[in-house]
């Protein structure tokens, strides 16, 4: 297994070229054997067919990949190495990522399903931009110096934890990875890294720009392994400190509580989301009626932030929904190979994942939800989901109260701003809001009432490596990106001395 490689040719409108990865387990600076075999097969979400098989680790193997990273955390990593040495590293992965952006691109829309000039201009753009913009800051992390009496000294330092757990999910590898690594590594943590055992092959490529840009053996693992085996064993393992994740609330509280059954460890976690789009009567209607698409239809709705619950002003509803319909017809139209040339729709990332957005649409129809676009099956093979449209429905439906993280959406009317706000918030998620109207004033009035951790004026699922992201309620703890996620990497050790000004 640790010279075992899997070999994809390409030969696609998109793209072409040979790619090559190992499936083996990236710990300290090697590709191993798990210690008890196990595999996982990876398959591609358009046909339906295997593309590989890769390596799953369980405990012994989080146990060793732990260890490599608490070492090179201890004997040159970690407070030892300054912040401009990490920053060139960082950089110098961002411009090897640069370099193999296609092949990346590639990977992920093989393994995610996602349409390949999609993947390459959003997904990877915006990991390319992370990882240089916490280059930047590597060499910036800065305590202060605190004035208390005449005679003391007090200052404080900011330290990294040292071993870092890293657990992303399968709607966007790339993102999800740069995410994390991004503000761990130029604060001087070392990681462990489990990916989503549905899409591990972008990590698995990844790990080889890791060793060419230079980073220390142990600096970064990547360890393949099912959530309940691996994941689990990093979420209770002592000498991790700091634990990263990105997925279901369920699994939230299981990694909750296994920090708190463990050693305590510092938990960030950004979670599911049932964001609302508010499109007001004075809104851009050409503008509300394509962001509001993308805000559901985009990655085929496989996102924590999916605009799923779309509540329109009662005077333009009728305006907005024929618009809407023609958008989302439009975009059927264009579903296929996410290769192929004029593809903007692409499959479910599984079975599973599909069978769970169709049972959805049954509860929909069964509830008393009218089946307004979409709702079926498109195609014989692949996992892929027309995209769908529900009217008439109420806000104790399934469909309008649970994360269906598909290509589906409720729209609703509403009345008067005050009716608005109130049922937006009738939710246990927090994550993400949408809020179109040309009336300044009323937006930024209703952004601040909405129970959301990211809140769009007149657009929809904008992320910018500089603003910080994440969740109230169950939708998640902490913040990443910005200076924000810099602080969930490091405690705030403070130094006092006393005596140092006697005469």
């Amino acid at each position: 297994m640790p010279g075992t490689t899997y070999t994809h040719n390409f030969d696609t409108d998109a793209f072409k070229g040979t790619v090559t990865i190992n499936t083996g387990l990236f710990i300290n600076g090697e590709w191993v054997d798990p210690v008890e075999e196990s595999t996982i097969d990876v398959f591609n979400p358009a046909t339906g067919q295997l593309i590989t098989t890769v390596a799953a680790g369980g405990p012994k193997d989080i146990d060793a990949a732990v260890n490599a990273a608490q070492k090179a955390f201890k004997t040159g990593w970690g407070l030892n190495t300054p912040g401009t040495v990490r920053g060139r590293l960082l950089n110098k992965l961002a411009d090897l990522l640069e370099q193999n952006l296609e092949t990346f691109a590639a990977l992920e829309s093989l393994d995610t399903g996602k349409v390949y000039n999609k993947a390459k201009a959003m997904d990877l753009g915006l990991s390319l931009s992370v990882l240089r913009y916490y280059a930047g800051w590597a060499d910036k992390v800065q305590g202060k110096t605190i004035e208390t009496t005449e005679n003391k000294l007090a200052y404080t330092r900011h330290e990294p934890y040292g071993v870092c757990g890293q657990i992303i999910p399968w709607n966007s590898p790339m993102i999800m990875l740069s995410f994390k690594l991004g503000p761990a590594l130029a604060t001087g943590n070392t990681i462990v890294l489990k990916p989503s055992e549905l899409t591990p092959l972008t990590a698995l490529k990844f790990a080889e720009l890791v060793v060419e840009a230079g980073f220390p053996p142990g600096v970064v693992n990547i360890v393949n392994g099912y959530g309940p085996v691996a994941g689990q064993a990093i979420s209770e393992h002592p000498k991790i400190t700091k634990i990263a994740f990105t997925g279901s609330t369920l699994t939230g509280r299981k990694i909750m509580k296994a920090s708190a059954e463990s050693n305590l460890k510092v938990v960030t976690l950004e979670l599911g989301g049932k964001s609302p789009t508010i499109v007001f009567d004075d809104a851009d209607l050409d503008q509300a009626v394509k962001w509001a698409a993308f805000g559901i239809y985009f990655n085929m709705g496989q996102a924590c932030t999916a605009g799923s619950r779309i509540f329109v002003q009662e005077s333009i509803y009728d305006k907005f929904l024929e618009m809407f319909t023609a958008r989302t017809q439009e975009l059927t139209e264009r579903i296929g190979d996410p290769f192929a040339s004029g593809t903007e729709h692409g499959p479910q990332v599984s079975q599973v994942q599909f069978d769970r957005v169709m049972a959805y649409i049954e509860s929909g129809k069964s509830e008393g939800a009218k089946l307004h676009i979409g709702g079926e099956r498109h195609g014989e093979t692949g996992y892929f989901i027309k995209p769908t449209v529900f009217t008439e429905c109420t806000r104790d439906m399934k469909i309008v109260r649970e994360e269906i993280f598909g290509p589906v959406c409720a729209i609703m009317k509403f009345k008067t701003e005050e009716e608005v706000i109130e049922v937006a918030n009738d939710t246990t998620y927090g994550l993400g809001c949408n809020v179109f109207s040309e009336n300044i004033n009323r937006a930024i009035r209703v952004a601040h009432a909405l129970e959301a951790g990211s809140a769009w004026v007149n657009c929809s699922q904008a992320g910018d490596a500089a603003v910080p992201f994440g969740g109230y309620k169950q939708s998640g703890i902490g913040r990443e990106l910005g200076e924000y996620a810099i602080h969930t990497c490091v405690h705030t050790t403070p130094v006092l001395i006393g005596g140092c000004f006697k005469n």
